[in-house]
């Protein structure tokens, strides 16, 4: 929901940042790489109890998942890069409950496992409707230059990483805040099913139609 809101404040300074970052030879696929290992750096400390250290690589990471498609957008975007993203800011989602699940199991599992099944399902959502609007033609810049259609809904990426923020912050809190977030990611997946059944429900035509 704030993605597309907050895009005309951060894109200007991460492109400048790609821009000079793509002048030293660094290429946006190394940067996708390295804040994934970043981001699951972040996960071990979470998972070892070192909250503060996990806060600090959460955002590091989440910086460089910013900067990788500002350098692609200052050399060449491929769509290897936009499937390298995606897949690993799925595993940097899934890593984080996980790891504190670890740290503290009789408190959190079932909540993280909660949590994880709702990111599940909205991540397939998430998917689903974008290969649905590739085939359509239908194309979206609101949420930036992106290899795959991006469908808003209610949490997106800047939500998420509010919210990992405070699980960092706040890591008595992690199972409310997990049940409270994953019900609300059940209600994206369920608000995106509905506007997929809006959108692409008519019946196809055959070519000779």
């Amino acid at each position: 929901m704030l993605d597309a809101r907050i895009r005309p404040w951060i894109d200007p300074p991460l492109d400048r940042m790609g821009r000079m970052l793509a002048r030293t030879g660094i290429g946006a696929d190394a940067v996708t790489l390295g804040g994934l290992a970043i981001g699951l750096g972040a996960a071990s400390c979470a998972a070892g109890g070192a909250f503060g250290a996990a806060l600090i690589l959460v955002l590091v990471s989440r910086l460089a998942d910013g900067l990788d498609g500002a350098i692609a957008r200052a050399t060449s975007k491929t769509d290897f890069g936009g499937y390298l993203d995606i897949i690993s800011d799925f595993l940097f989602y899934g890593a984080i409950p996980l790891a504190f699940a670890i740290h503290d199991p009789a408190a959190n599992a079932l909540a993280a496992t909660f949590l994880l099944c709702s990111f599940y399902v909205n991540g397939t959502s998430f998917m689903g409707f974008a290969l649905l609007a590739e085939k359509h033609g239908i194309e979206t810049d609101a949420q930036g230059q992106k290899s795959l259609y991006f469908s808003n809904g209610l949490l997106e990426g800047t939500e998420t990483i509010v919210l990992f923020v405070l699980f960092c912050l706040l890591p008595e809190w992690f199972a409310p805040l997990a049940w409270i977030f994953g019900t609300l990611c059940f209600a994206t997946a369920i608000l995106r099913v509905a506007a997929a059944r809006q959108i692409f429900a008519q019946p196809r035509k055959g070519p000779n139609a």
